[in-house]
């Protein structure tokens, strides 16, 4: 079986727009996608959360308030109605009665936010190696830990170095080891306890400009290709950064690795720790 887990979230600016439903249905209103992979489905939703709107930290409670008829009537924001509506204390039961969205995903929707309520009642002080690494397994980010135990993102990720709580680099494996199969594709997690891959240095990072959006798409994304073939022409070796399963960037044989992986000050800053490349081209 697959060691991994992908998930997929459109991306909706219905904001932009004046008068516009924000109730979503079979007609397409979204204007991009995002893709994530994680080891288990909580550490790769959260992921897509962040990668879909990066002013979100993750399965947040505190950005929508509890409102049943969103729950009923699914829009582009009721991810975050239904984290509200956990955090009061609805249970399962009552969800599916009301959004029809599988048992399954309610009981993962519960846990990150069971975890995220255990966070809120930790003393900044006494953060342990658990605790963190525990929140660090289901997918929350080093600003979202700060927001819930009220420190700031820069003492998370210190606390974090200091108890060598680094995220594990993993290949994806098409063929569920069915015959060895070597790609390109790459994932951070802290579901693991080994690299999948060496670093021998010498590469030049490069980063995408993630999901398509009102006012930025694909124009945007042939400024990163044309960056990868020109290091590629001049015989450097490329790391590409990006999210958006549509590119042309994340095509496998764009660059020599590709990462899979959120474009936030704290991935690509633990993909460079990893990875010591010459330079990092910002697009």
């Amino acid at each position: 079986s697959l060691d991994y887990c992908v998930v997929k979230i459109p991306r909706w600016d219905l904001a932009k727009f004046n008068r516009v439903s924000t109730k979503i249905g079979s007609s397409m209103k979204s204007v991009g996608e995002v893709m994530s992979i994680g080891r288990n489905f909580e550490e790769a939703f959260q992921k897509a959360l962040r990668m879909v709107d990066e002013n979100v930290n993750g399965f947040d409670p505190n950005i929508k308030k509890v409102n049943e008829n969103e729950l009923r009537e699914p829009t582009d924001k009721r991810m975050f109605v239904l984290a509200a509506a956990l955090k009061e204390g609805y249970t399962v039961e009552k969800l599916y009665e009301l959004t029809k969205i599988d048992r399954w995903f309610l009981e993962k929707f519960k846990n990150i936010i069971d975890y995220y309520k255990n966070l809120e009642n930790v003393d900044p002080r006494s953060v342990t190696f658990d605790i963190l690494k525990k929140a660090k397994q289901i997918g929350f980010s080093d600003k979202q830990i700060a927001a819930a135990i009220k420190i700031t993102e820069l003492a998370v990720r210190k606390l974090r170095e200091e108890l060598k709580i680094t995220p594990f680099v993993k290949q994806i494996d098409t063929v569920a080891a069915e015959w060895p199969a070597s790609t390109n594709y790459l994932y951070l997690t802290y579901n693991g306890i080994t690299h999948d891959i060496d670093f021998p240095g010498e590469f030049v990072m490069v980063l995408g400009s993630g999901v398509y959006r009102i006012g930025s798409s694909v124009e945007f994304d042939w400024c990163a290709v044309g960056c990868l073939r020109e290091l590629r022409n001049q015989g450097k070796k490329t790391i590409m950064i990006n999210y958006n399963p549509e590119t042309v960037s994340t095509d496998y044989d764009m660059s020599d690795r590709l990462y899979f992986e959120e474009i936030s000050f704290e991935v690509v800053m633990d993909i460079y720790n990893i990875e010591r490349p010459n330079g990092v081209i910002l697009s």
